[in-house]
């Protein structure tokens, strides 16, 4: 099962706005955020919800505890999530290397 995580939005990490860091429980990894336009513009310091990778629309910070609660509630499914989403390597293969500097 495939879950959408909310994250905090840390930084975005190229002029384009179309790779940033999130952070989930001081884990910390890059998404692509070219999702991330119109009514689900996200400045640092905001929520998304990530998903294989893409950070897919903002959540208010409520949103996010509250989802949270629910995820962790299901237990080992968001166990397994949570160890899918701190296994960064298959994405930074496929991200360019200047996506990770400003």
């Amino acid at each position: 099962m495939c879950l959408a995580i909310p994250t905090r939005l840390i930084e975005y990490t190229d002029d384009q706005r179309q790779y940033g860091k999130v952070e989930l429980g001081g884990v910390v990894r890059l998404v692509n955020t070219t999702l991330l336009t119109g009514s689900d513009t996200t400045e640092p310091g905001e929520y998304v919800l990530v998903h294989v990778g893409f950070a897919l629309s903002k959540v208010s910070e409520e949103e996010a505890a509250q989802t949270m609660a629910l995820l962790e509630a299901m237990g080992e499914v968001f166990s397994d999530e949570i160890v899918q989403f701190t296994d960064s390597a298959a994405l930074s293969a496929v991200v360019p290397d200047d996506a990770y500097t400003q």
